[in-house]
């Protein structure tokens, strides 16, 4: 980067806390590589005649974070969703406008997360991005919980799950593979073995109170004994994920590591309290956002005539995510498709094995009976799903009629929930097993 934003970090922070080169790299996740490919050099010749420093470097700051990525132009998004809710609306418009507004946020996290591990060094900065790489699906999916819209939380990290393991891999697959016609695509299957295997055992998990609530005999009442199994089995899973975060990051770092080298030196643009500050501010504003598409998606499903299913499922993880999904398919043109793989397969383990279950354990101390009972339509959505990714990665090598596959695949489940409505008894808290209400950690 510039010598002028590397200075203001410098003068921020001192120059010894500021980690460089390939120990830093190292503690890049395949997220932050995707997203920053959506990033803009700034120019330091901007704010370098403002003569108070601390002006200066506020503006220099301004300039990083909020025009240092081609997704500026959707912030606007952000104050005009605002102003919506406060003017009072139409609620498809509020929904519509904080759905937008996400985009770019989303992004910035991905930026801030990386800009505080130049600091805090390989390890730490990577578990911070492991924790935020999905950030924006978290929060939302929290507020649902919170609202007890337990249909939009399942939905929504469902959608997550399904959109990173078919669309966003099967378009790095596709458009790598029509790019690279004369070139054999090969990956690492490694890390893509390890991921396959913990969203096996989530599947697993996911599976395990399904087959229980059928498995029960006409007319015995199974809610409570299945919410304490999705319960314990959340604590598995996340048990699961404290290790695949120890081997990622400690004993096997190498595995998830890309292959290829930085063509320039990286250096911190922004220092760490300045960075931090943002996080926190832009960590608001998504709680902000998330808030207003959980209370509106009903009434946008009933003025657009599309069911809830898919919205959550199909339409919030494509807006959400979309600067992630764009850096891995331009990876994929770059015949780079371990990061390409990193991204995808390392969002939805993230979901799966980290979001998921801690929505459980949340709603265990809140006392809202989240469970692990997706149905049978969305749990054999995601089965299907976890295994043709996993025969399509099996052999190491790519070409683009994998990845054709991969998108019509979630073309095909795009399609079932777009006619999949939700009969209204059952479109309320907890519809899978007709649950009783609980207080505290009991069910």
């Amino acid at each position: 980067m510039d010598s002028g934003s590397g200075e203001l970090s410098h003068m921020e922070n001192g120059d010894s806390k500021a980690l460089m080169g390939k120990e830093l790299w190292n503690g890049r996740t395949a997220q932050n590589m995707s997203t920053s490919l959506l990033r803009k050099k700034s120019d330091p010749m901007l704010v370098s005649r403002v003569r108070f420093q601390m002006l200066r470097q506020f503006l220099a700051n301004l300039q990083e974070v909020i025009l240092g990525t081609k997704l500026a132009v959707l912030f606007p998004a952000i104050p005009l969703a605002i102003a919506a809710d406060f003017y009072k609306f139409g609620r498809p418009w509020i929904f519509a406008l904080s759905l937008l507004g996400l985009t770019p946020l989303a992004e910035r996290v991905s930026f801030l997360t990386e800009q505080i591990a130049y600091y805090t060094g390989p390890t730490v900065g990577g578990l911070l991005n492991a924790t935020c790489g999905n950030a924006t699906e978290l929060i939302i999916a929290l507020f649902a919980l919170y609202q007890s819209k337990i249909h939009v939380l399942k939905y929504s990290l469902l959608g997550s799950i399904l959109s990173n393991l078919l669309l966003v891999l099967g378009s790095s697959l596709l458009c790598g593979g029509l790019a690279n016609l004369k070139k054999e695509q090969r990956y690492d299957r490694k890390q893509a073995d390890v991921n396959s295997l913990l969203l096996l055992l989530g599947l697993l998990c996911h599976m395990l109170p399904l087959m229980f609530r059928y498995a029960a005999a006409p007319g015995i009442f199974v809610a409570d004994s299945t919410l304490q199994l999705s319960r314990a089995s959340s604590i598995v899973m996340l048990v699961a994920y404290v290790g695949y975060i120890f081997f990622q990051l400690k004993t096997h770092r190498q595995i998830f590591e890309s292959q290829e080298e930085e063509e320039d030196e990286e250096k911190a643009v922004i220092g760490f309290w300045s960075a931090f500050s943002w996080l926190v501010g832009m960590t608001l504003i998504i709680a902000l956002l998330s808030e207003y598409v959980v209370g509106t998606i009903e009434a946008a499903s009933e003025s657009w005539g599309i069911s809830i299913s898919f919205i959550s499922i199909i339409l919030i993880p494509i807006v959400g995510n979309a600067a992630e999904h764009a850096g891995a398919i331009i990876f994929a043109f770059k015949n780079k498709l371990d990061i390409s793989l990193g991204v995808a397969m390392g969002s939805a383990t993230q979901i799966s094995m980290f979001a998921v279950p801690l929505c459980v354990v949340v709603g265990w101390i809140m006392g809202i009976q989240m469970d692990l009972d997706f149905s049978l339509l969305e749990t054999g959505c995601l089965a299907l799903t976890i295994i043709v990714v996993a025969f399509t990665l099996q052999d190491g090598t790519s070409h683009y009629m994998k990845g054709t596959v991969l998108c019509l695949c979630y073309t095909a489940i795009a399609a079932c929930f777009f006619v999949h409505k939700i009969p209204a008894p059952l479109d309320q808290t907890n519809v899978n097993l007709g649950l009783k209400p609980s207080s505290g950690f009991s069910a």
